[in-house]
């Protein structure tokens, strides 16, 4: 306002100065004329003198009209100017001053054009930095916006204990694939007003900086306390979020069940940044959702230790087939009826340049979550099929079984790849047993399940991993192709000793011998863990019973004698 009355003040100076300098040069151009008329008359006498003195007097009261005339354009000039001014200002940042007066006394349609031109640029900046600075959907702030709040809060707390907390939704995605993503993000609406409430509560009338809750993406928040008294009080906050979120959801005539799997970081025990508090965090919460969801993990120098114990794996992973570190070691399956060796299972063993043997427990669920085991189960197919093309050249016909991962299934060009490598070492697919565990064997897609049973039909043997610890679809297990069912080691354990469990084996053997499959029991390690499957009719077995998981070289030196040796334990 007061540089509106500043220019306005100015704008009507300067036309008070204009009238009164064209007076004066009107009067002083009129004084002129005469004086210069009034000579030209008395001292000249020649006809062409005179005519040269009216031509010149003429020409300088034409060109004083002029100037007179042109004088008033000025204030027009003044107004452009005055508004290459004002544009010039943005570039220093000032999009919120109108139009100059004199712009809009000259010209107040342009003025007017100006003042829109910079509300629509306002509002658009607005806007955009809305979008780039709070998440769409609930209204909380994003990832960016999160962070270089918190790292301010961070910074004034100094040494004070600060707390970050992840928190992801429990089977968020169940609800996305039956309702859709519109009713998907009207419960992410949901959640974040139940977080809010959450916050608010906490917030009391300590005077204690204000907590940051945030989206960062997906089903995904965080929380960060910048000062709080004690772990056990986070713990007990993170303990309520879950509460409050375990509560079901009212959702379009629907009730929705779902949980949330929290992380908890402390600064400055566990980090000193608002990077290293989110990474810890973040790490508790798969730590929560891998313990089963709907709980809070605190982070732990334990936690860290095995975090980066597993990506020094997956690092070295990566080289291990290029490397050539990885063998097959091989463990016989026995008959128990007859005595005779049927085959044998190829386990993969990986040989740690610094570590040594590492059995597959060690690494393969991290090639499972990191994919590195699509490369490493191509690795096993050509070495299966070397080992049986050796076999075949010694005349030997026993079966090699070999774990085939999900991840290879999801390669569209798997099951051709597969015959063709044993088609170009001149294997014949009935020496071939594919196993596929439990959890894998139920979530075939129906298209696999086609060139499952195509394979079988070449003479392929089929079977079920790990049977007993998944959530088995008994229908499934009835229309898959298969031919034999391996039962977990956790059913054989404690075999021999608890009449509870051979209650259970009894009647998984049943179960199997019912859909027509053969039943083979691993980790067998005693003879009267045998005796009892025998009695129950599981014939086939492989343990250390017989035989530890062995190289090609010892295996083949073990098959010399092992019939006799599997002979006298049957």
């Amino acid at each position: 306002m007061a540089r509106d009355f500043e220019g306005d003040r100015t704008t009507m100076k300067d036309g008070r100065a204009q009238k009164i300098s064209n007076a004066i040069l009107s009067g002083l151009a009129g004084l002129a004329s005469f004086v210069f008329s009034l000579m030209a008359l008395l001292y000249l006498t020649e006809l062409d003198q005179k005519i040269l003195a009216s031509l010149v007097a003429g020409t300088f009261c034409l060109l004083i009209s002029y100037i007179a005339s042109e004088r008033p354009n000025t204030e027009g000039a003044r107004a452009l100017s005055a508004l290459v001014d004002r544009l010039l200002a943005v570039e220093h940042g000032d999009l919120t001053s109108p139009a100059p007066s004199l712009l809009k006394r000259s010209l107040p349609k342009l003025a007017a054009a100006v003042d829109s031109l910079f509300d629509e640029v306002r509002s658009s900046i607005e806007n955009a930095h809305a979008l780039g600075m709070y998440d769409p959907v609930t209204s909380l702030p994003n990832r960016l916006h999160f962070r270089s709040e918190a790292d301010k809060l961070l910074n004034q707390v100094g040494k004070n204990q600060s707390a970050m907390l992840f928190v992801d939704l429990d089977r968020f995605k169940a609800v996305n694939d039956c309702l859709g993503h519109a009713r998907g993000d009207q419960l992410l609406v949901m959640v974040a007003n139940r977080l809010r409430v959450v916050v608010t509560a906490e917030l009391g009338d300590t005077g204690t900086p204000r907590p940051l809750l945030a989206r960062l993406a997906g089903d995904e928040f965080t929380m960060f306390f910048p000062k709080i008294e004690s772990v056990a009080e986070v713990e007990m906050l993170a303990r309520r979020i879950a509460l409050a979120i375990a509560e079901p959801f009212e959702l379009q005539g629907h009730s929705i069940d779902i949980g949330a799997s929290i992380g908890v970081a402390i600064s400055p025990d566990h980090g000193q940044s608002v990077e290293a508090l989110m990474r810890a965090a973040d790490l508790a919460m798969y730590r929560a959702k891998q313990r089963g969801g709907g709980q809070h993990y605190l982070f732990s120098d334990k936690l860290a230790l095995e975090h980066q114990s597993r990506i020094e794996i997956e690092t070295a992973l990566t080289d291990a087939v290029p490397r050539d570190q990885l063998r097959i070691a091989l463990q016989p399956q026995v008959n128990l009826a007859t005595g005779e060796v049927t085959g044998a299972e190829a386990l993969i063993r990986w040989h740690h340049p610094r570590d040594g043997i590492r059995s597959p427990s060690s690494f393969i669920p991290i090639a499972e979550q990191t994919g590195i085991i699509a490369e490493i189960g191509d690795w096993v197919v050509t070495e299966a099929a070397s080992i049986l093309a050796g076999w075949q050249r010694d005349g030997i016909k026993r079966r090699l079984a070999f774990n085939v991962s999900p991840r290879q299934l999801d390669r569209v060009d798997f099951f051709s790849r597969l015959r063709q490598t044993f088609f170009d070492q001149g294997v014949p697919l009935s020496m071939v047993e594919l196993e596929f565990t439990e959890s894998a064997a139920m979530q075939c897609s129906e298209g696999d399940l086609a060139e499952i049973a195509a394979l079988r039909s070449e003479g392929a043997s089929i079977a079920i991993d790990d049977f007993g610890t998944g959530y088995s679809n008994i229908a499934r297990l009835r229309s898959m192709p298969l031919d034999r069912v391996k039962l977990d080691p956790s059913l054989i354990s404690d075999l021999d000793s608890s009449e509870q469990a051979r209650v259970v084996v009894q009647a998984v053997v049943e179960l199997i011998k019912g859909v027509g499959c053969e039943v083979v029991a691993e980790a067998v390690e005693t003879v009267a863990q045998a005796d009892i499957l025998r009695a129950m009719g599981c014939h086939t077995i492989q343990g250390y019973v017989f035989a530890e998981p062995m190289y090609q070289d010892e295996y083949q030196a073990w098959t010399v004698g092992a019939d006799r040796h599997a002979r006298s334990v049957a």
